[in-house]
């Protein structure tokens, strides 16, 4: 009995590794894509047909003709969406493991060693799915539309009119800042459950590399619709 109930808990916590693995992969493939996303907003500055231009490439041009006009987008949308709901999963089965008791100890930290941003982790991956969804129904769907009307506008004047509004660019501040939140703690978690935290000289490292980049997505997100905010675009 008691090495049934032994061998019932190690698949649990090898389950429990294996979706900490999975949270990390999926976790760095999506901080890529916002750095990625990031630089692309940074286009605003260069002006109208620049920006467009890059959003009409990925839209349409990106790997043609090694695949049909236009699939790029939607395949590399789809992984993305396979990698969002991944993590969220992932995240979601752990939470629940740890509120029981069965998370691994790797998994818990001293409460005195945890920052604001590790302290409210979950909540903020449930934020940033919220605001992630607003987003994109302006965006991406054209289910809210402000400052433009999503069917006749490129994207360079949805990104104008969206911006020139005060409380758009609160809210996108808001949107930014638990990115941003979330990005920093989870840089260096994925880093530290693949094994690269292997002491304290690698701690200092990722930390540092951490902060880096949450600030360098900050600074880059928040630049453009403060310039349009301020007309200095």
């Amino acid at each position: 009995m008691a090495s049934t109930t032994l061998s019932v808990h190690q698949k649990a916590l090898r389950s429990n590794v294996v979706k900490k693995a999975i949270m990390a992969v999926t976790g760095l493939v999506l901080i890529g894509f916002l750095l990625m996303h990031m630089f692309g907003n940074l286009k605003i500055f260069i002006g109208q047909h620049a920006y467009n231009t890059y959003a009409g490439w990925l839209q349409s041009d990106l790997l043609y003709p090694l695949l049909p006009e236009g699939w790029f987008i939607w395949l590399f949308r789809i992984f993305l969406l396979v990698c969002l709901v991944l993590h969220i999963y992932c995240m979601i089965v752990l939470w629940g493991a740890s509120l029981h008791g069965r998370g691994p100890r790797y998994v818990r930290t001293n409460r005195k060693e945890q920052t604001l941003s590790s302290k409210l982790m979950r909540w903020l991956g449930i934020s940033l799915a919220a605001l992630l969804l607003f987003h994109l129904s302006m965006f991406t769907i054209g289910w809210i539309q402000t400052g433009y009307v999503y069917d006749h506008s490129d994207p360079y004047t949805m990104f104008m009119g969206a911006f020139s509004q005060w409380w758009m660019v609160l809210i996108y501040a808001l949107f930014v800042t638990v990115v941003c939140m979330h990005v920093r703690h989870g840089f260096w978690s994925a880093f530290t459950t693949l094994g690269a935290n292997v002491g304290p000289g690698a701690r200092n490292v990722l930390n540092g590399l951490a902060y880096f980049v949450a600030a360098l997505l900050f600074v880059g997100f928040i630049l453009p619709p403060l310039a349009v905010l301020l007309g200095m675009v």
